[in-house]
């Protein structure tokens, strides 16, 4: 089986599992993998389909974060911790340390 995502206006309207592209008749399909192995990332409805670098972008997490252009994925604009479990609180531009669990 393969994974489908549909496309319209360079935005991922629908995903599909599939034995393959030929039960497609209408629309633009694009193969992707979930783990994100190709096409930089996996695809995920309302993201994007950057056909010119061959790459999916998930929706953009928030309005400070920057697209990296060589991953394809958001950044913050600082570092995220890697102690402990953190949240990101877009009013101070700034991560903020999450309860244990």
């Amino acid at each position: 089986m393969k994974y489908f995502a549909e496309i319209e206006n360079d935005i991922v309207i629908n995903l599909v599992l599939a034995e393959d592209d030929s039960i497609f008749v209408d629309g633009e399909w694009v193969e992707y993998c979930v783990e994100g192995s190709f096409r930089k990332n996996t695809a995920a409805i309302g993201g994007r389909y950057d056909r010119d670098n061959d790459a999916f972008i998930l929706v953009k997490p928030y309005p400070s974060w920057t697209l990296n252009e060589s991953t394809f994925k958001w950044e913050a604009p600082t570092p995220k911790p890697v102690d402990a479990y953190y949240g990101w609180d877009e009013d101070s531009l700034a991560w903020y340390k999450m309860k244990d669990f």
